[in-house]
């Protein structure tokens, strides 16, 4: 829930008074009378980049997140496993930073997945007749005289012309049969 754009409905359509939205939402008043003046959407908050005890060790922690990334679900090891082998490594952060990293890993190589690898699409465009496409069936059918004595015959058929070339009409049908 945007925090900025409740507080605003809140004052301007409810009619709420900013004691009441700062009572609401454990916000002091002045924050709220600022949220309420200003033209930005939603207050952003600088994150500093500080180091992480994990820093040293992510290069270890993503060449092992590849290998099991390989592996079926029931050979895998858990991320406690992976914090395990770190700490003997000589890692001595948290679990959840280690959690934290696999879980961020794990989205990126999704994204990735996603977006690479499968090729661009090239739609096909043709003026009339300069291209066709026929889906081919072959059948086998079996011809009995007799009892005793049975014949195949493989029966090659178009199942839908798509586009047919100048010269070739779907009503003939000698033109939708393949001969050999």
């Amino acid at each position: 829930m945007e925090l900025l754009s409740v507080i605003r409905r809140w004052h301007y359509r409810d009619h709420f008074s900013i004691r009441e939205i700062s009572r609401r939402t454990g916000l002091s008043r002045n924050t709220v009378r600022k949220y309420l003046r200003s033209d930005s959407v939603e207050p952003k908050f600088a994150v500093p980049d500080r180091p992480s005890k994990l820093d040293p060790h992510a290069d270890k922690l993503s060449h092992m997140l590849r290998q099991e990334a390989g592996k079926s679900r029931k050979q895998k090891r858990t991320v406690k496993q992976l914090h395990a082998d770190l700490a003997a490594l000589g890692y001595d952060g948290s679990y959840n930073r280690v959690a934290a990293f696999a879980r961020d890993w794990k989205a990126a190589r999704q994204r990735e997945q996603k977006t690479t690898g499968r090729g661009v699409f090239v739609p096909l465009a043709f003026m009339a007749g300069e291209a066709f496409q026929f889906d081919w069936s072959e059948d086998w059918a079996v011809i009995c005289r007799r009892a005793d004595q049975a014949a195949g015959r493989s029966l090659q058929t178009v199942l839908q012309p798509r586009l047919l070339p100048p010269g070739l009409s779907a009503a003939d049908p000698r033109d939708a049969v393949r001969r050999p």
